[in-house]
């Protein structure tokens, strides 16, 4: 059977016809691919200064014509630092407001995108271009008028005591204050007990602050003279981190049958949770005319160490520390040592002490007898011993 050829005429009006039913099934499906879906960034990234020492708000707008349903959901990531860190740290909200912490002696750099998945785009999740800001509180004062040797310790968890020198460059007279903020205060609050050298601010002592623990504590030193501001000092410290006890107490030592050397005390007192002290415990040992040196034990939780000695014939001396473990604290300082010491009786001198009678007793029998010989070789014959004048 032959197949016929359309006329070429017609054959050349069809190919535009298919040309552009073609171009209106692409532009169909491209228009309902979710890869055609553009997703725009944030609006109005800003970073405020609330005052409180530490913490910024970040505030943003969500990008126009944005779609939303309950089959397709838009969120954020954020991503923050202080400039000269390597590493950004990141949140996923829903929101449109966070409150981060930074070092604002440093510049706050910011950037947040818009993350859009579901149904519209396959399920498949797009993410926008990335919208940046960054924030600086204002310079006052030369770098070299800021404090030196910024120092705080939270001892026994009751009570933290801050202290610091003065700048290089600070002039006589300067006037130094401490404002602190943790999450709860309503503001800043200024230190009510300065520790003070020569009428000049150089240290506070903050109290009742439990309920800042494990939670960030905003700091800043500043200072002024004569109408003049020196550089800032801020700080974020973690009150955990910088717990010291006092040293433990009740320090027993005592001698087993087995010679071993039995070590036991008490926790310290204030505040400091005991479940969360380690201690560590050291033994100093002393032979013949060396010098003693001290040897640590493995740190331990428990109240009590057995100490086996090889060597009998030591002096020995104990101490013991403690601080935070690392179940309640990343760092901390270690306490003062206890200062309690005992002595080990050499083995050599519980042996003199038990040859001693025995050398004493053999002595006296020795002279006894030598005695009696040398008054029978005086005595006349027939006369009694007794009556010899002298034995």
């Amino acid at each position: 059977m032959l197949h016929q050829r359309a006329p070429p005429v017609l054959a050349m009006a069809l190919q535009p016809i298919s040309l552009l039913s073609l171009m209106l099934v692409w532009g169909c499906v491209a228009a309902s691919s979710p890869w055609h879906t553009a997703v725009a960034p944030p609006l109005d990234l800003q970073i405020i200064d609330p005052g409180l020492l530490g913490p910024l708000d970040i505030e943003w707008k969500p990008p126009p014509n944005i779609q939303t349903s309950n089959d397709c959901t838009v969120k954020y990531k954020c991503e923050y630092r202080n400039a000269g860190d390597r590493e950004w740290k990141v949140i996923f909200t829903r929101k449109l407001k966070l409150r981060v912490g930074f070092d604002l002696s440093r510049i706050a750099e910011v950037k947040v995108q818009t993350l859009l998945k579901g149904w519209c785009t396959n399920d498949v999740e797009l993410q926008s271009e990335w919208v940046h800001a960054t924030f600086r509180v204002p310079l006052q004062g030369k770098l070299e008028s800021e404090v030196q040797n910024f120092h705080c310790v939270y001892h026994d968890w009751e009570y933290l005591k801050c202290t610091w020198q003065p700048g290089l460059l600070a002039p006589r007279g300067v006037n130094y204050g401490l404002y602190y903020w943790y999450e709860g205060l309503e503001h800043a609050v200024q230190c009510d007990n300065y520790i003070q050298d020569h009428g000049i601010n150089m240290g506070c002592m903050l109290q009742n602050l439990s309920q800042a623990e494990y939670r960030d504590l905003s700091i800043c030193v500043n200072g002024s003279v004569a109408g003049t501001s020196l550089r800032p000092l801020y700080a974020t410290l973690r009150l955990h981190n910088l717990a010291k006890p006092s040293p433990p107490q009740q320090l027993v030592v005592s001698m087993s049958a087995a010679e071993e050397l039995r070590v036991v005390w008490s926790p310290p007192g204030g505040q400091t949770p005991p479940q969360c002290l380690e201690y560590e415990v050291q033994l100093a040992e002393e032979q013949r005319e060396a010098k003693a040196a001290w040897a640590s034990m493995p740190t331990q939780v428990e109240t009590a160490f057995t100490i086996s000695r090889a060597n009998q014939s030591r002096v020995s001396c104990v101490r013991v520390r403690g601080r935070t473990n690392s179940f309640c604290a990343d760092e901390g300082f270690w306490s003062e040592w206890t200062q309690e010491c005992f002595s080990v009786t050499r083995k050599e001198v519980k042996q003199l002490f038990i040859l001693i009678p025995v050398i004493l007793g053999l002595s006296s029998s020795l002279l006894i007898f030598m005695l009696i010989g040398q008054c029978k070789k005086r005595s006349p014959a027939g006369k009694p011993l007794h009556t010899l004048v002298g034995c």
